[in-house]
């Protein structure tokens, strides 16, 4: 089993880590926290998957299920993205330009319903709208729908600041 988790932990941690830093704002700190116990969970039930599922939807239920459960627990839902340090002479202004833009989405997404949350955020991934559906629970055809309003809604949000 523990080379089994192995290969399941290098195939799978950097697209956990990515869904974790969509919940937390950005904060990579704390997406490598919830990341970490993603992997314990996944450890301590490797046993008990069923295969009736691929393993990295299997993967993501339980890092949506983390994830939700951390903004719970905490209460807090909007998390921070590091400012820039304006002095550093090392710091391009691309970089900054980058970075504002991503905290503007980040903050958009934390705007948005848990569930459409959850939808964009693995959309966000490159999941399958097919997979995402059985992830979620909904038909497929609601998450063709729930993907596109929710694209209008973070373009709005996006460009507007609303």
């Amino acid at each position: 089993m523990s080379q089994q988790f192995t290969n399941i932990y290098q195939d799978h941690y950097d697209k956990v880590y990515r869904l974790c830093l969509g919940y937390v704002n950005g904060d990579e700190s704390l997406a490598k926290d919830i990341a970490q116990d993603v992997f314990i969970k996944v450890w301590e039930h490797l046993d008990q998957f069923k295969q009736k599922s691929s393993i990295g939807t299997w993967i993501y239920r339980i890092t949506v299920n983390t994830c939700l459960l951390f903004i719970r627990k905490n209460k807090k839902g909007s998390y921070n993205i590091p400012e820039i340090q304006q002095d550093d002479p090392n710091v391009i202004e691309e970089e900054k330009t980058r970075q504002n833009r991503l905290k503007q989405m980040y903050a958009c997404i934390q705007q948005l319903k848990e569930t459409e949350r959850i939808v964009i955020l693995l959309v966000l991934e490159g999941l399958p709208q097919k997979e995402i559906a059985e992830i979620t629970g909904h038909s497929h055809q609601n998450i063709r729908v729930m993907v596109h309003r929710i694209k209008e809604k973070l373009t709005k949000c996006v460009s507007h600041g609303i």
